[in-house]
């Protein structure tokens, strides 16, 4: 006679669908760690074959390292499984990626002639990198549509995006110099309060859809074919958008907004 919980082979199905179910859980809340774990993957091969002198190959693992990162918090918001863990874990991803990296590609490329002065200014980038990064996890957002300072990640952009279209490196002295001013110049505007352009708020909705996968394949088509102009034009102007948008807000007779940084939740934090 059955039980009125059902018979053993049926309290086994329902069982082993609950296990089913609990390890799907965890898997798909590890999903977010694993994308940010190949981030900071990149940022410690950029280093390795930047140390090496293979600068044309070490570059691109900083933009690998760039997407990677605006897809762990997309990733994590769209499957419910943020955390306080996956928070720390992407701050010190990103100060391996957009840190560390960066600065040894830089001073590897161009600051070795510089001497002393060349590893100084590269630890000055690395220390802006962890403030940018701690004052981001610090501070409270009231505008989603702005960043405050030069996000870390466009700041390694910038500096992979220059090497990767010149790749022979900076070996005279005088032309040392201006590997100085390319990590110094993104170094003082991840601590500044230079708004940039956020696109969170950007509408990925069904409206306009085909269109903007018209534009992302015309995109590709352009990566494939020109991969160190388009890198460097998109680089260059997103670190432009700063200035401009600026230089409007102040001229055009528009007060400026307060300026706050991002919540520091891993669902906001696509990029930081």
């Amino acid at each position: 006679m059955e039980s009125r919980h059902g018979s053993p082979l049926r309290l086994h199905a329902f069982n082993r669908v609950g296990h089913d179910r609990r390890a799907l859980r965890r898997g798909v809340s590890l999903l977010p760690s694993l994308f940010t774990l190949a981030n900071l993957f990149c940022g410690w091969a950029c280093v390795v074959h930047a140390m090496r002198g293979e600068f044309a190959t070490a570059a691109p693992f900083i933009g690998v390292a760039v997407v990677l990162d605006m897809l762990d918090g997309r990733i994590a918001r769209m499957t419910g499984t943020t955390s306080d863990f996956g928070v720390q874990l992407d701050s010190l991803a990103d100060l391996i990626s957009f840190g560390m990296a960066p600065a040894v590609l830089a001073f590897q490329w161009g600051l070795v002639p510089l001497g002393r002065m060349g590893w100084a200014v590269g630890f000055v980038y690395l220390t802006a990198a962890a403030l940018r990064l701690a004052r981001f996890n610090i501070q409270t957002n009231l505008d989603k549509r702005y960043f405050i300072g030069l996000p870390s990640p466009a700041a390694a952009g910038l500096v992979a995006a220059t090497i990767f279209y010149f790749p022979d490196g900076l070996a005279a002295k005088p032309l040392a110099w201006v590997g100085l001013v390319m990590l110094t110049v993104p170094a003082l505007l991840m601590v500044s309060t230079i708004r940039f352009q956020s696109f969170k708020t950007f509408d990925l909705g069904m409206r306009g859809g085909y269109r903007l996968l018209l534009l992302f394949a015309a995109f590709i088509g352009l990566l494939v074919t020109y991969p160190h102009e388009v890198l460097i034009v998109i680089a260059y102007s997103y670190f432009a958008s700063g200035f401009i948008g600026t230089l409007m807000s102040k001229f055009g007779g528009r007060s400026a907004e307060p300026a706050h940084a991002e919540v520091p939740q891993k669902q906001d934090r696509d990029i930081s």
